[in-house]
Formats: structure tokens, C-alpha cells, sequence
């Protein structure tokens, strides 16, 4: 048996990169619903937070979507 090590290191930086974007992209969506109850308590309206919270998690479901796409496919 033979293992392309180039190949598995490749896949094993892909796979961190993108976790780590994953992850990212997921704690930036809570910080921006953070900054909104924040400012709704202040009696303000943060709805710039909100809607970037909502694309932060609309981009966590298209990149799910997507690897769930690459792994049937």
C-alpha cells in the first residue's frame, strides 16, 4: 500500500481551513444576536448586527449545504 502524502496533507489544510471558517462565520452570527439584545435592552435598534447575524448563519447553512452536496455527490 501506498499513501500520497502530498494528497492527505493537502486534504487534512482544506479540511482545517475550512472548519476554521466554519466556525468563524458561526460565532460572528452570535456576537451580531449578542449586539442586538444588547442594544434592544438599551432601548436602541441594532438591525445592522441583525442582518449581519442572519448572513453569518446563511452562510453556515450554505456551506453545510454544500459539503453535504460534495460528500453525496
Amino acid at each position: 500500500m501506498k499513501i500520497d502524502w502530498a494528497a492527505l496533507g493537502s486534504v487534512f489544510g482544506v479540511s482545517l481551513s475550512a472548519t476554521v471558517a466554519l466556525v468563524a462565520l458561526f460565532t460572528l452570527g452570535l456576537v451580531g444576536l449578542s449586539r442586538h439584545e444588547a442594544a434592544t435592552e438599551r432601548g436602541g435598534a441594532a438591525t445592522l448586527a441583525r442582518s449581519g447575524a442572519y448572513a453569518c448563519f446563511a452562510l453556515c447553512a450554505v456551506a453545510v449545504t454544500y459539503g453535504i452536496y460534495l460528500i453525496v455527490s
